[in-house]
């Protein structure tokens, strides 16, 4: 059975940064050097990093972290919508709205419900669902989320479908991992939120309080035959660096073990949520501390894809766009129900209130192409064989002719009049910077098939 002290060492996390409390300009541009190469950094070079101040020198981090995203991932954004389908917990998470103490009256939705939030959601462009829950037995069992999940592929609207959808439940067993993956379940993305064992038993009560349990999850999960997982830290529960250090430990665990590390990282930052009676995080973390977080995560793990939710603000979410973020939730609600109506309880507040379309229109002025794309789990490229393409980045390949061909999609369907012209822009833009002539010339042609009216296509 694995041990905690296989995944991470608290005294060496602590020894690190110590070691590294005053990294010199020569040592960083070294380490920022060596990031180029695109193969990670090891903990003690993540330390230095994490304890440099000077600005210049976190500029040049930016920078750095802003080449590798580029040549790894392009220009592409991917984009996805949650979807909160019961805040029944069991729980009680200090820094979470759905906490059990909270008196709040709780929603469940029945499978008509769910259809309904799809629709909407398709109509809006979606083509990516994050599926998400409380942890309740009773309420939310195994079989419940398999029905949402087999009700979310089985609605249709117009011309508009859900092709992927991710989910994050509470840790659980192989044999319900077995019943996700049968369903067709995209990444499973579930959070240590803290890895300090300490805070983690201090703010957790009811089954989440098992640190174990909620650390070797993604094991089970592998174990079942999921081999997109997704790591993740809740920033401003404790010390950030300590933080880094563990959910990158974690991650390199997960590459030695099961010869694929995690699909993504995930970045909140705390924010106010109701009877949470916290003014301010026990840590709180800065904007440009979580963008400093963001740039040094690129360059650790250079293959794995980044999400930002719309936790923060605008501003923040396009300079994160340029250093490393990947994939980003839009026109977000955080209740069940929310889609139709205000929900009654939110799991935390959100700081981007625009809808898809309108942060569609942000991320053109940024000349990023938006992606809807979904193919490489109908293509079989996940786990290990999307990341012998991730790695070297040849990933790029696919992505950027599958990103052109499904926004072009979202433009026909749904876009606005200025994202429309921006759009067409941007497709063009990138079309002439896809290397492979025949890749070139096919992409071209499936273009003009869509416009006539085909959809879901891709390499």
């Amino acid at each position: 059975m694995p041990e905690i002290k296989d995944v991470l060492s608290e005294k060496k996390i602590f020894a690190i940064l110590e070691k590294t409390e005053r990294p010199t300009q020569g040592r960083i541009l070294a380490i920022l050097k060596k990031a180029l190469e695109k193969k990670g950094l090891d903990l003690e070079e993540l330390g230095f990093l994490l304890n440099t101040k000077d600005a210049k020198l976190i500029g040049k981090m930016f920078q750095t972290a802003g080449r590798i995203k580029k040549e790894i991932y392009g220009e592409r954004l991917v984009f996805f919508a949650p979807l909160y389908i019961s805040s029944f917990c069991v729980n009680d998470c200090e820094y979470c709205g759905f906490h059990r103490r909270n008196p709040a009256p709780r929603r469940k939705l029945s499978l008509k419900e769910i259809e309904a939030e799809v629709i909407i959601l398709e109509n809006k462009g979606h083509k990516r669902l994050l599926m998400e829950f409380g942890e309740h037995s009773v309420k939310n069992p195994i079989d419940y989320v398999v029905d949402a999940i087999k009700t979310i592929y089985n609605t249709k609207s117009d011309k508009g479908e859900i092709r992927r959808v991710n989910v994050n439940i509470a840790a659980t067993t192989v044999e319900n991992y077995r019943k996700l993956k049968a369903a067709g379940i995209g990444t499973y993305q579930l959070f240590q939120e803290t890895y300090h064992q300490e805070t983690y038993k201090k703010l957790h009560n009811g089954p989440k309080a098992d640190y174990e349990r909620q650390l070797f999850a993604h094991n089970r999960a592998f174990e079942a035959g999921i081999d997109d997982v997704g790591l993740g830290v809740l920033f401003g529960l404790y010390d950030y660096k300590f933080e880094v250090l563990a959910m990158v430990s974690h991650a390199q665990y997960l590459d030695k073990k099961f010869g694929v590390g995690p699909h993504t990282f995930s970045v909140p930052r705390w924010q106010p949520t109701e009877t949470a009676n916290w003014p301010q995080p026990p840590y709180p973390v800065s904007e440009n501390e979580l963008l400093k977080i963001i740039a040094i995560l690129r360059m650790a793990a250079p293959y794995t894809g980044m999400i930002i939710s719309t936790r923060e603000r605008a501003e923040i979410r396009a300079k994160a766009f340029k250093i490393g973020i990947s994939q980003t939730s839009a026109g977000s609600r955080t209740s069940p129900g929310a889609y139709n109506k205000d929900g009654e309880i939110s799991q935390f507040s959100i700081q981007d209130h625009r809808n898809l379309d309108q942060v569609l229109e942000s991320a053109l002025k940024q000349n990023l192409l938006p992606s809807f794309c979904t193919a490489c789990y109908r293509q079989g490229r996940t786990g290990k064989a999307f990341m012998d393409l991730a790695k070297p980045g040849n990933i790029q390949d696919f992505c950027r002719p599958n990103a052109i061909l499904t926004f072009q999609e979202y433009l026909d369907d749904y876009a606005s009049g200025p994202v429309k012209k921006s759009g067409a822009k941007i497709i063009n833009k990138y079309l002439k910077e896809i290397t492979n002539f025949k890749i070139r010339k096919e992409t071209r042609e499936r273009l003009k098939r869509i416009k006539k009216g085909e959809r879901d296509i891709y390499f």
